[in-house]
């Protein structure tokens, strides 16, 4: 089985190489391309003679725009990447009969109330990323290809930024911190995300019924505000460096920190359908984190 892979070097891209390498000859692609192949998401066609070229059986999309602030000044590159190449990547995989997995986001619902969502439940996206995000899940599901679509919340790995390294790095340098208490949702780690993409992929090639969107995020929940004390207290208990003290990280409402992506405040996704459909159970977030915290540099 020839597998293609585009965003090769994102946080899920990354560990998508480990997991889906023993599953077929693996193809993978960054923006940069390589000779003769095209990986570059704002060039759709020549994404889709890279896909003709290769003709491979599964395509992983792992590629997209994700800055959510500065989507809302650039809608038309965010649509591009998230929406209309997605779609064209959709209609060779159509062509071909070939596999498109495809990541979503909780974003694409509107964050209000307190329960999970349902791959079924109403869509309300606040912003660009999740209104382009959301189109390019329609583009997919009309192309009429084999897909999963998997939606997911909070990524996070150890390769590269994320917030657990921000909040160790203000934790060492100040007495004080105020994070948003009034999201909530669950950190999923790129690694878990890449595993169960793995399994249910090895699953559709026995049971193509099983194609869809599913919502895939680590068990339990909890807030920004939360998260950043699980992982400071962390850090205290391995001796790292930090200044602030439990009593000093401050919960404060998102309205404190205006930006000009409005973000839902309910990020909850109910894993129920994965779960029961590929026979997965999925680990607490607390877990992962704590995975990942012990593969920092010091940890």
């Amino acid at each position: 089985m020839r597998i293609l892979l585009l965003g090769k070097n994102g946080q899920v891209g990354w560990e998508l190489q480990r997991a889906l390498g023993v599953l077929g000859e693996l193809v993978a692609l960054d923006r940069a391309g390589a000779p003769g192949l095209c990986g570059d998401l704002s060039n759709p066609e020549g994404v889709a003679a890279t896909v003709r070229e290769l003709r491979p059986q599964v395509i992983v999309n792992a590629a997209a725009h994700t800055a959510v602030d500065k989507a809302e000044s650039e809608p038309e590159l965010a649509r591009l990447l998230n929406a209309t190449t997605p779609g064209v990547i959709a209609r060779e995989a159509a062509a071909l009969g070939a596999w498109l997995v495809h990541y979503g986001t909780d974003y694409v619902f509107d964050g209000s109330g307190s329960a999970p969502r349902s791959e079924d439940a109403p869509t309300h996206p606040l912003n660009v990323y999740g209104a382009t995000k959301l189109e390019g899940e329609a583009l997919i599901r009309e192309s009429g290809c084999r897909h999963l679509i998997l939606r997911t919340s909070w990524v996070y790995a150890a390769r590269g930024d994320n917030f657990a390294r921000t909040m160790l790095r203000l934790a060492a340098e100040r007495e004080r911190l105020t994070v948003i208490d009034d999201q909530v949702g669950a950190p999923t780690g790129a690694e878990l995300l890449a595993d169960v993409t793995a399994h249910a992929l090895r699953a559709v090639q026995q049971r193509p019924e099983l194609g869809g969107t599913y919502h895939a995020a680590a068990s339990g929940e909890t807030s920004w505000h939360a998260y950043a004390r699980f992982v400071i207290e962390w850090a205290r208990r391995q001796g790292w460096p930090v200044r602030v003290a439990p009593e000093a990280i401050e919960p404060v409402l998102t309205s404190a920190y205006p930006t000009p992506a409005r973000r839902p405040l309910n990020s909850r996704l109910d894993t129920t359908r994965l779960q029961q459909a590929f026979g997965v159970r999925l680990p607490h977030w607390q877990a992962g984190v704590e995975r990942m915290l012990a593969e920092l540099p010091g940890g």
